[in-house]
């Protein structure tokens, strides 16, 4: 995987994905960033939440499980000393759909927590993670 970086000006950056996406960067208007862009430590939690809203979807659907939303909700906490990492980060999960079964829930957050989804797996080398979920049942 391949990803790059380009300075626009002061501290925005343009970053590019190995397929050709691009997000813009930004840093705080205190550092003299323009408030233009996430921050790249944003950008880390977003990746995380994707990657296990990702394993979420395919566990659960591959379980028959009539899921009709998904939505992954972080809080973090980090160093105050400089490298200021991850140190404590939650993760909510909401899933929306029809007869979910909580036991089917539970063990796709076990498993994408301890197996599947590598951005929790190397975020949990320096942050404690801790999880909880919500299943609401639609007809």
């Amino acid at each position: 995987m391949k990803a790059r970086i380009k300075w626009v000006e002061d501290l925005q950056f343009l970053g590019e994905s190995e397929t050709g996406h691009t997000i813009v960067m930004d840093g705080p208007e205190e550092l003299g960033g323009h408030g233009t862009g996430m921050r790249p430590m944003e950008l880390l939690l977003l990746g995380m939440g994707g990657c296990t809203s990702f394993d979420m979807i395919q566990m659960l659907k591959k379980g028959r499980q009539d899921i009709r939303d998904c939505v992954v909700e972080i809080d973090s906490e980090r160093s105050d000393e400089i490298p200021k990492v991850f140190t404590k980060i939650h993760v909510r999960y909401t899933i929306t759909g029809k007869n979910i079964k909580e036991a089917q829930v539970k063990r796709a957050v076990e498993l994408s927590t301890e197996k599947y989804c590598s951005a929790s797996l190397m975020l949990a080398k320096t942050a404690e993670i801790t999880h909880e979920y919500e299943i609401i049942n639609v007809d």
